[in-house]
């Protein structure tokens, strides 16, 4: 796998909408857990406290995603969708018989597809990712599930990626 395939690609409205989510969960968001942990603290006892064990919960999730969009937008690569030629690539939407059904989808990381987006977002690092990326159309391989099965896919339509 080449170098390439490990940085993660953005389209500019992607990359846009992610600094966004960023900006209020570290700063409106993270003002409304602080708020609601505290209102619940007051309560009083934490041990049985279920707004409180909840709100930390959120709290921890969001803190985690906050982690995640840092690490993204720090090591993306932001730009236009790559123009098919024909190669399997991050950011391009790929046709593929797979197990001898046909799937659509998009290859890179689930940011990329804008939200409400149908579109299914396969990485490139999971199992069916690392066995098409830089395949042509028309090209065959197969590759190992999770559970150990050896799945069939056959590459038939690489098109650029249209948000």
């Amino acid at each position: 796998m080449s170098t390439d395939a490990q940085v993660p690609f953005l389209t500019q409205d992607a990359y846009d909408r992610l600094v966004a989510e960023l900006e209020n969960l570290s700063t409106t968001g993270r003002d409304e857990i602080a708020k609601r942990i505290e209102a619940a603290r007051e309560e009083g006892d934490l041990k049985e406290n279920g707004g409180y064990h909840a709100a930390k919960d959120e709290q921890g999730k969001q803190e985690a995603r906050i982690r995640t969009l840092e690490q993204l937008l720090k090591t993306a690569k932001v730009g236009e969708a790559p123009a098919s030629r024909g190669i399997v690539e991050p950011g391009t939407v790929v046709t593929a018989l797979v197990a001898g059904g046909e799937e659509i989808f998009l290859l890179g990381s689930r940011e990329i597809a804008a939200s409400g987006s149908d579109v299914d977002v396969y990485s490139e690092a999971s199992p069916l990712g690392q066995a098409i990326l830089g395949l042509k159309v028309g090209e065959k391989t197969s590759y190992e599930a999770p559970n150990g099965k050896s799945i069939s896919v056959e590459v038939t339509n690489v098109e650029t990626y249209a948000g």
